[in-house]
């Protein structure tokens, strides 16, 4: 059996992200369907009031019993100012020394931590970066503003990340290209013809900026949802299909909102209405179908970026009409999933789908079947990161 540490980025933190929960649930259930003893590896950060700390915890291990993974989850919190050996880490809920040994066993562990600590890197005997964030993680490494740890292996979510084709660095690293998993067993077919509206589940207004440097100077550019929005706010007007969004906001966003409102958006908390992961899919799923705009970044880098919530829509059996990132070697325009370069665009494409609706269904789900599908994603990911051929626990050797 192979044995698989998953180190995430602040989920334990974000109790009502139930999207950013499956962004690394997906890795762990695929890969525990194809045989692995899967570990989650996460960095806590504890808040100043013990009672929250408390709750914060209680809810996370309820979520990982939940998803099979009682005892495999491995929760630390970083001493600053302490040098790289046992002593740099305070473990919560285990100790220091089942940590170790785990680490020490495991045939990989698959980072998603960026700015994971050095010291907790060297434990593991083998290791992957993987990239969720195409484009960005590249421009983050390649102007100095991410310093991150030497990997054995680096994979991307990224069509063009290491091609020609890229419009940013590679930052002098061979990118090993994946695609964003979906466990299609957890994300079944959901076919309601009388399901009402297109959503989507996004962070509004947040403190994402790009520094980038223009003539000679460095300035800070907005790279939100709300940027990306905006130049559609008035979408609803040239549409019969209701739109709604599900935003994570704060009372900053208020005028924000309330002009998406003017323009016939309804608009609903996320917190409300998808800060489980089981309310997370099922607000995916009760949904007609998904529209949705890309970041600025993703615009600019044009990877032909797909959201790991858009191929959770696609599983579900939901078409989608999402923004166009760029020319795509695989991704369909006009089956199922629709992409867009402009208003009138979108627009159309909200009435091809409602004029045959159940066929886009099918064409949705066919599309993850084809091309996200977690056990062909994940069977790829390990081969490249483990650079040879493994065996998963009942024999076949994945190649």
């Amino acid at each position: 059996m192979i044995t698989v540490v998953i180190s995430v980025y602040k989920v334990a933190n974000f109790p009502d992200g139930g999207g950013h929960f499956w962004v690394y649930m997906q890795y762990a259930q695929g890969l525990r369907r194809l045989g692995c003893e899967v570990y989650w590896l996460e960095q806590f950060r504890p808040p100043p009031d013990p009672a929250q700390e408390a709750t914060l915890l209680s809810r996370f291990f309820e979520r990982m019993r939940r998803f099979g993974l009682e005892g495999k989850a491995l929760l630390y919190s970083a001493n600053r100012g302490r040098a790289e050996g046992p002593e740099s880490f305070r473990f919560v809920g285990c100790e220091s020394s089942e940590v170790e040994g785990v680490l020490r066993r495991a045939d990989l562990l698959l980072n998603f931590h960026y700015a994971i600590h050095p010291g907790l890197l060297a434990r593991a005997r083998r290791t992957a970066l993987v990239d969720i964030d195409p484009g960005l993680l590249q421009f983050w490494m390649s102007t100095g503003q991410l310093a991150v740890p030497a990997h054995d292996c680096y994979l991307t979510t990224g069509e063009t990340v290491g091609t020609p084709a890229a419009r940013f660095s590679d930052c002098g690293l061979r990118w090993q290209r994946i695609r964003p998993p979906v466990c299609l067993e957890l994300w079944p077919f959901t076919y309601d013809p009388q399901a009402e509206a297109f959503t989507t589940v996004s962070s509004w207004s947040t403190t994402d900026w790009l520094k980038v440097t223009e003539n000679g100077k460095t300035v800070l550019r907005e790279n939100t949802k709300r940027v990306a929005f905006l130049p559609y706010a008035e979408l609803p007007r040239h549409t019969s299909q209701p739109l709604e969004l599900a935003l994570y906001t704060d009372d900053r966003d208020a005028q924000d909102l309330a002009r998406l409102v003017q323009n016939g958006w309804r608009v609903r908390h996320s917190a409300q209405v998808a800060a489980s992961p089981e309310a997370y899919r099922s607000y995916i799923q009760r949904s007609r179908g998904e529209f949705s705009c890309a970041k600025a970044a993703y615009m600019e880098f044009q990877n032909a970026w797909v959201s790991d919530r858009t191929v959770c829509y696609l599983a579900s059996g939901k078409p989608v009409v999402v923004q166009d990132t760029g020319p795509s070697s695989y991704l369909p325009n006009g089956d199922g999933m629709f992409r867009f370069a402009s208003l009138d665009d979108a627009a159309a494409a909200l009435e091809r789908i409602n004029a045959d609706y159940e066929h886009h269904c099918r064409a949705a789900r066919a599309i993850a079947e084809t091309h996200f599908d977690s056990k062909r994603v994940l069977e790829a990911a390990l081969n490249a990161a483990l650079a040879g051929g493994v065996r998963t626990s009942d024999g076949p050797r994945i190649r």
